[in-house]
């Protein structure tokens, strides 16, 4: 009887650490490769965004859980600066707030290896001077900007709707500092969505 409760605990033992490294094994390999998403922009139309989680995995998969539970529809573009960025994911719409999660900036001034370049479409998140401040909110850029490299995190880049994207700068109420959006004119996110057959 002591040996069939000793071959137990060890079958049990066994089950327990086989559950645990599939497990593991299905999580890494959810942590690579690439991940598209549809952004639609209420009377504009659908953006297509191609995510990296190859270069920045803690950054995507944040923005893929809030995606997925919902958070970033109905949220706005609060910021809109030409020939820059333009900047939205918060729940304020003054750039001020954010999911109730921060995570670590995946960028090399905070010893973060990401080879994702501040070009024109990448999309990337937005931070407070605190280098793991990062939330929802995210910006898409307009023009090249590489002095942002190395102090945000890209984690993707507009595939398709570039021409949507310009076209919300371009009709974009912005007020007289140049970059903020009052509240009642801010281009409107209807939905993010990532694509189950990616």
């Amino acid at each position: 009887m002591k040996k069939m409760k000793y071959v137990f605990l060890f079958l049990m033992l066994f089950v327990t650490v086989g559950c645990g490294k599939e497990v593991k094994e299905s999580e890494e390999k959810k942590m690579t490769g690439k991940v598209s998403v549809e952004m639609t922009i209420k009377d504009y139309g659908v953006v297509e965004l191609e995510l990296d989680y190859d270069n920045a995995p803690i950054t995507v998969d944040n923005f893929v859980k809030l995606a997925e539970d919902g958070f970033y529809d109905g949220l706005t573009f609060h910021r809109i600066a030409k020939d820059f960025v333009i900047q939205g994911g918060d729940p304020t719409g003054t750039g001020m707030g954010g999911s109730d999660t921060k995570i670590k900036g995946e960028f090399s001034s905070n010893g973060v290896e990401n080879n994702i370049s501040h070009e024109r479409g990448v999309i990337s998140m937005a931070r407070s001077n605190d280098n793991n401040s990062a939330s929802s909110q995210f910006f898409i850029v307009l023009k090249d900007s590489l002095f942002l490299d190395g102090d945000y995190a890209g984690f993707g880049h507009v595939t398709k709707g570039m021409d949507i994207i310009d076209k919300v700068v371009e009709e974009a109420k912005v007020e007289q500092d140049g970059e903020s959006v009052a509240k009642e004119n801010q281009p409107v996110i209807e939905k993010i969505r990532v694509k189950k057959d990616a």
